[in-house]
């Protein structure tokens, strides 16, 4: 099983997230580019970092909102989308290349969850980047989202697209994960209980008392979150105790139907 944690978001003086602790921990991150968080010597040294704990990175794309962290959703055309992801995937990617390594994935970030599920064209402008960017594109995406426009697209283009499932959030009954402006302390035994119930039976509750089904081969916890140390720290002994080895989620185990 993959652990993956959205990183490398602290920007200037200003700092967020426990990285450092983080990183030893879990398999692949997403690393921030520079616009919803993020800067070059964060991303420089994020990178770094990851690469000595031999953690596969990722980039984290997001919209050009710096005081929204990325939240906000905006109005954007298709060809600023595209340029936007152009624009910071790019970055990412000359930095890893100074240590000779790769790219593993793109996630695009914050509101770009609920646009690109909804409007198939800026869809389209992502993958588009995304073939462009990478040989071999792959899209870490949250579970749940399988029948909306970005997968749709992803699946069109022939993108493999690997599911994640969230302990750490709370989900509506259309599967999504639902968007916080803040993200708010969540309880480690709660996110063990949501976790040990989707490894059992690959299905979780929802704010609105349904229950709905997910497949995944990655476990997110954000980076962001007050308590994600104690989180991934769970994460990992339940992971030990069901006996799941660790590692990038294009070699993990499906969790799900």
């Amino acid at each position: 099983m993959d652990i993956n944690c959205d990183l490398g978001e602290s920007f200037g003086n200003w700092r967020l997230g426990a990285d450092e602790a983080l990183l030893p921990r879990i398999s692949t991150a997403s690393v921030a580019c520079g616009f919803h968080g993020g800067d070059p010597r964060t991303m420089r040294e994020t990178v770094e970092e990851a690469i000595r704990h031999d953690v596969a990175v990722g980039a984290h794309p997001g919209l050009p909102d710096l005081l929204g962290f990325g939240r906000r959703v905006m109005d954007v055309s298709p060809a600023d989308l595209h340029a936007y992801i152009t624009y910071q995937v790019g970055a990412l990617k000359a930095f890893l290349a100074l240590h000779g390594r790769e790219l593993n994935h793109i996630k695009p970030h914050g509101a770009l969850y609920p646009m690109l599920n909804a409007r198939d064209d800026l869809a389209e402008a992502t993958i588009r980047a995304m073939c462009e960017l990478m040989a071999e594109p792959v899209l870490y995406w949250p579970a749940g989202s399988e029948d909306r426009a970005l997968l749709r697209a992803a699946r069109s283009a022939g993108v493999e697209v690997v599911g994640e499932f969230y302990p750490d959030s709370r989900y509506g009954a259309n599967g999504e994960t639902v968007l916080e402006r803040h993200r708010e302390p969540v309880d480690p035994d709660a996110a063990e209980a949501a976790l040990r119930r989707f490894l059992a039976d690959a299905t979780i509750d929802t704010v609105e008392g349904t229950v709905i089904e997910l497949s995944a081969r990655s476990i997110c916890i954000h980076g962001d979150g007050p308590t994600a140390v104690a989180i991934v720290d769970r994460v990992r002994s339940v992971l030990d105790e069901l006996g799941y080895g660790l590692q990038p989620a294009t070699k993990a185990e499906v969790v799900g139907a």
